[in-house]
C-alpha cells in the first residue's frame, strides 16, 4: 500500500511557511531498512498525531526530526532549518516531551521549572508556565510528592520553558489513570490555545481522535495515509452506522427490508452499513413511510471512529 495524500487546504497552506516539511525520508541500520520514503507535513498551531503498530518507524522518525539521530536519505525541515545541520538554534526553538524523565526528588516545582527557564534566551515567565500545566498551587511542593499526573504536567512545564513554536509529546499518557490522561488532555489543548506546534505520538487512539486536528498513519517504514480523522476513516472505506428498533411487521416477515440498503437484523435491532449515511437516511425513512411502519424507534447514526479506520487500514482491510 502506498501513501494516499488526502485534500488539504490551499488557502491555508500559503499564509504560513510549513512547521514540519518530510519528503522521501529513509533510515536503515545496516541491511535493515526502517523507514523508506515517510512524507508528511505539519501545518502550524496544529496538533498532528504520528500512529502505527510497533516497529512502524514512529519512533525513528521523531528522533530524526528533533535532531537526535542522521538520517540516511530524504530532505527534512523543522521550523524551517535542517535539524541534522542546526540542531543549536533548533533547540531553543522546540519543546520535548519524553515518554520518561527523571527529575532531583527534593527539588520544588517552581525552582525546577526556574532552572530550566535560565537555558533560553527568551523564557516564559514561571506564572504563565504553572499556570498553563495547572500547577500553580503545587509550585512549592517536592518533586517526590507529586503524583503520576501532575509529574506529567510538570514535564510539560520544562517543554514550554523555553517558549517554543514546536512541541514533540511523546506517548504524554502511557500507564495514567483516567483521571490523570483528562488532566493531561486539557494541559495539550491549552499549548493547542497558545498557538503552539504540537507533533503527538500515542498508542490511544480515542486519545488521538480528541486531541489531534489531523493524524498520519505509519506502517512498514511508509505514511499509509494522511488527514483528518474524518478524511482517514473514508479513505479507508470504513462504512457508517445506521441502527434502529426492527418494525414488528418485519420481525413477522410481513414488510421485507429495502434491497437497495445493506441491513442486517439481530433481534430486534436492525443495523444498516452505508458509505452514504445521508443517502441511506433518506432511502430508509421512505421506506418506513411508504410500508406505515411510523417513526423508526431508536434511530441512531454512529460514524466511524479513528480506531475503524487504523484498524483497517493497518490489517489489510480486515478488522
Amino acid at each position: 500500500m502506498t501513501m494516499t495524500e488526502l485534500p488539504a487546504d490551499p488557502v491555508a497552506a500559503a499564509v504560513q511557511p510549513l512547521a514540519i516539511e518530510v519528503r522521501g525520508l529513509r533510515m536503515s541500520y545496516g541491511a535493515r531498512q526502517v523507514l523508506t520514503g515517510v512524507d508528511f507535513d505539519v501545518r502550524p498551531g496544529e496538533v498532528f498525531c504520528l500512529l502505527g503498530p510497533n516497529g512502524a518507524g514512529k519512533t525513528t522518525t521523531v528522533e530524526i526530526l528533533e535532531g537526535f539521530r542522521q538520517r540516511t536519505g530524504g530532505t527534512v525541515l523543522v521550523l524551517g532549518v535542517d535539524p541534522a545541520d542546526q540542531r543549536a538554534r533548533l533547540r531553543e526553538r522546540i519543546g520535548i516531551v519524553l515518554q520518561e524523565c527523571g527529575f532531583p526528588r527534593q527539588a520544588r516545582v517552581g525552582e525546577l521549572v526556574d532552572i530550566w527557564r535560565a537555558y533560553y534566551p527568551r523564557p516564559r515567565p514561571l506564572d504563565e508556565l504553572l499556570a498553563v500545566v495547572e500547577l500553580t498551587a503545587d509550585r512549592d511542593a517536592q518533586v517526590r510528592r507529586l503524583s503520576g499526573g501532575q509529574r506529567r504536567r510538570l514535564d510539560f512545564a520544562l517543554a514550554l520553558a523555553g517558549d517554543p513554536d514546536l512541541v514533540f509529546l511523546d506517548e504524554p499518557t502511557t500507564g495514567f489513570d483516567p483521571e490523570s490522561r483528562r488532566r493531561c488532555w486539557a494541559a495539550i489543548e491549552n499549548l493547542r490555545s497558545l498557538g503552539k506546534t504540537i507533533l503527538l505520538t500515542t498508542h490511544y487512539l480515542d486519545e488521538a481522535e480528541r486531541l489531534a486536528d489531523r493524524v498520519a498513519i505509519l506502517q512498514d517504514g511508509r505514511v499509509q495515509t494522511v488527514g483528518s480523522v474524518r478524511q482517514v476513516a473514508r479513505q479507508a472505506g470504513v462504512p457508517t452506522t445506521i441502527s434502529f428498533t426492527a418494525p414488528r411487521a418485519v420481525r413477522c416477515g410481513s414488510v421485507a427490508l429495502p434491497a437497495s440498503l445493506d441491513i442486517r437484523v439481530n433481534g430486534e435491532v436492525a443495523v444498516c452499513r452505508a458509505a452514504n449515511a445521508a443517502v441511506a437516511l433518506r432511502e430508509l425513512l421512505a421506506w418506513a413511510a411508504a410500508n406505515d411502519l411510523g417513526d423508526l424507534d431508536d434511530l441512531a447514526v454512529e460514524t466511524p471512529t479513528l480506531e475503524d479506520a487504523y484498524l483497517r487500514l493497518v490489517n489489510g482491510g480486515s478488522r
